[in-house]
């Protein structure tokens, strides 16, 4: 075997010191080092001076740390056989391709490592640990690391909660062990996320950044350490609760798969993960149809007429897809009863949904379906049946959350199956959207109350898996009390994830982008909603809600038959927008300004080639500027000249100047030509906007005959 892999991908090296039969370790991962790069050279170059340790010699970390190295910081295997074999020592015998074979006879184990490079650059890892032995074996975790160098010396993760998932926070970066631990049973609105190491003030066009992402949609952990022995270390893996992973003989466990992305800037980091998705042979490639969902324009209020007027209003404004949102089965007439009942209710719906469905797809709309199959009332037909299949410790139930248990899906998995595979058979059902309203609490499997969170998890996997195979052409939506459940394995199998329930437009702004930094925007569910937020009462005009969806999959979710005539003439304006843009929208590459005024924002999509963009500059306060100044336009070709100019309905400066007749005096329709270099890097005077609102601007390249104007030139 080579003592040094060298691999190399879009602009990223990742080499692997592979000498002495131990696991893999990394000496470089980050910018690309070249075809020549002399690797025995870099070895030497990286080799610590053999002094402080706790054993003698130099300690190397491989990406699975383990104990008889010497590492003394947080182990890769942790684990014992009934309290024996808690340390291992493997030694690689095998190496096919990036896979790294290798066994503790000692331990009685074997492991397998996969340690991957994708073509966007991203590192992929995962371990798979198996018993050799003859004896039962407890793994307590299996983390995987990635190094990263001295120069990182900030840490940015997410914290958040329902309603405002994905909140970012910074911390320096000192000596210790700095954890994230989610134990709610799902990604969690305040999971880790990404957990980003960068140089210092890094921002989303500048500084160099390391980040990691834990592909798991159940309990994980996600750590930073850095040692005095100047070792530095992104981690994860499954947070396993006591004795949820006890191997038998033959048995094995396999780690989630752990995602390292490297760039300069936030951007360059997020674009890895988004080129990824994009690349996967399920990944949406259709237009993205405008969705109308019923739960905020009528809520468990079900009434065929009025759902058919909504349908009617939602047609005329040019929606794609019609979703009838929670109770529309069993006795589902609140939150408190009938979950997991999934049959279509004949109080409500005496003649079944076909009715609803023929008016709908009869206006040309594709129709879909809430569902939430992984919890249960107690107050339902199918609790009554199974008091078995709810998930507890054994001896009495957890406490409810939303009147809700949850559905142990080891059990229950057949009949879910069935019902689900039922609708679906039945409904030409396009869509589903697949809702998860609780926390995993006290999660054990009746009877005997062992803890259960990996199990249903992946069982969760299974079923979603499964309904695929068989209604291939569903489209699935990960929804989870909102945004809950965003990870790039439940991924993997869904379609798109459902944001946040708040769609307040200004919470948004933040939700969106942080969301974005992990998933490209034809993945990310955004949606008007009514003038007065639901979440949180506070009252945005039209042109900020839906420019504020118009950056993802766009959809509406109000109730417009109650919406006055000229407002639902507006939305239709940004409908026809988002149906021009979607294409530039859901292929092309997010960008974010860096700008001083936190009150500012600037974001926006470049096409790949460059040649076509738009932006929308935010107001989500008032500036500390009046005027404001000046905003720089990312991520363009430094050498095209580009056509600038407000982009309707998007142009409106809702501000005093505005108001008061003073005009910006480049803003016409005719607009500017300028270089992108120069746009990027001198930037355009921004319009003075009252806070909490937006204006579009959209660039395309110039024809070859256009004279570059400055304002003063017109």
């Amino acid at each position: 075997m080579a003592d040094v892999t060298h691999l190399r991908a879009a602009e990223v090296s990742l080499v692997l010191d592979t000498s002495g039969a131990t696991l893999p370790r990394v000496l470089h991962w980050g910018a690309d080092l070249g075809e020549t790069a002399d690797l025995d050279a870099l070895r030497l170059l990286r080799a610590p001076q053999p002094i402080g340790f706790s054993v003698d010699g130099p300690v190397q970390v491989a990406v699975l740390p383990e104990q008889s190295a010497g590492w003394l910081g947080t182990p890769g295997l942790v684990g014992h056989r009934d309290g024996a074999d808690f340390s291992t020592a493997f030694r690689v015998v095998e190496v096919d391709g990036t896979t790294f074979r290798a066994v503790d006879d000692t331990a009685g184990l074997a492991l397998e490592l996969v340690v991957e490079l994708t073509d966007s650059g991203l590192v992929r890892q995962r371990a798979t640990v198996t018993n050799r032995g003859r004896t039962p074996f407890t793994v307590d975790a299996l983390n995987l690391t990635l190094p990263v160098p001295a120069e990182a010396v900030e840490l940015l993760d997410f914290t958040g909660h329902h309603l405002r998932e994905r909140s970012p926070q910074r911390t320096r970066w000192t000596h210790g062990l700095r954890v994230r631990e989610n134990r709610t049973g799902r990604t969690g609105y305040d999971s880790a996320y990404l957990l980003a190491a960068g140089t210092e003030g890094f921002g989303n066009r500048a500084g160099e950044i390391w980040a990691v992402h834990t592909a798991w949609s159940g309990n994980h952990r996600t750590f930073a350490e850095r040692t005095f022995h100047a070792v530095s270390l992104l981690g994860s893996g499954e947070l396993l609760l006591p004795g949820e992973v006890r191997l038998a003989p033959g048995q094995s466990y396999t780690s989630p798969w752990q995602y390292g992305s490297h760039g300069v800037g936030l951007d360059r980091v997020s674009a890895r993960f988004h080129e990824f998705l994009r690349a996967r042979p399920h990944h949406p490639s259709g237009p993205r149809p405008v969705v109308v969902n019923t739960w905020e324009a009528v809520y468990f209020d079900h009434d065929l007429d009025r759902l058919k007027a909504l349908a009617d209003a939602a047609a005329e404004v040019g929606a794609e897809r019609f979703v009838l949102d929670d109770g529309w089965f069993g006795a589902r007439r609140d939150d408190r009863r009938a979950l997991g009942d999934w049959h279509v209710s004949d109080e409500v719906w005496p003649d079944g949904l076909g009715p609803l469905v023929d008016h709908v797809t009869g206006l040309g709309m594709e129709f879909g379906l809430w569902v939430e199959p992984e919890m249960v009332n107690e107050d339902s037909d199918l609790a009554r049946a199974h008091p078995d299949w709810i998930m507890a410790t054994g001896g009495r139930l957890p406490r409810r959350a939303r009147h809700q248990q949850v559905l142990d899906l080891t059990k229950a998995y057949d009949h879910i199956l069935a019902r689900l595979d039922e609708l679906l058979s039945t409904y030409p059902i396009s869509y589903l959207k697949w809702d998860h309203n609780r926390d995993l609490v006290e999660a054990g499997h009746q009877p005997s109350g062992r803890a259960g969170v990996h199990e249903q998890t992946l069982a969760v996997y299974r079923l979603l898996d499964q309904l695929r195979a068989r209604h291939p052409g569903v489209e699935i939506e990960s929804c989870s009390s909102g945004g809950g459940r965003v990870d790039l394995e439940i991924l993997q199998r869904t379609d798109r994830v459902w944001v946040s329930d708040c769609i307040d437009a200004l919470e948004r702004q933040s939700i969106q982008r942080w969301t974005n930094a992990l998933i490209p925007l034809e993945l990310m569910g955004t949606h008007v909603g009514s003038d007065v937020s639901h979440t949180t009462g506070r009252r945005h005009p039209i042109d900020f809600r839906a420019g504020t969806a118009l950056f993802g999959h766009f959809g509406i979710e109000w109730d417009l038959t109650a919406a006055a005539p000229e407002e639902r003439e507006r939305l239709k304006r940004w409908v026809a927008l988002y149906k021009e843009l979607r294409g530039l929208l859901h292929t092309g590459v997010a960008v974010h300004g860096d700008h001083p005024d936190p009150s500012i924002h600037v974001h926006g999509v470049v096409a790949a080639d460059g040649s076509d963009a738009v932006f929308a500059i935010v107001a989500t306060g008032t500036s500390e500027s009046y005027p404001p100044g000046a905003v720089r336009l990312p991520g363009l070709d430094d050498d095209r000249t580009y056509h600038v100019r407000p982009l309707p309905p998007g142009d409106v400066p809702d501000g005093n100047a505005h108001h008061w007749g003073v005009p910006l005096p480049w803003w016409t329709p005719e607009g500017v030509t300028a270089t992108g270099r120069v746009l990027a890097v001198a930037g355009v005077q921004a319009p003075v906007l009252h806070p909490d609102r937006l204006v579009l601007l959209r660039a395309t390249p110039a024809p070859a005959s256009t004279t570059r104007r400055s304002p003063q030139g017109r």
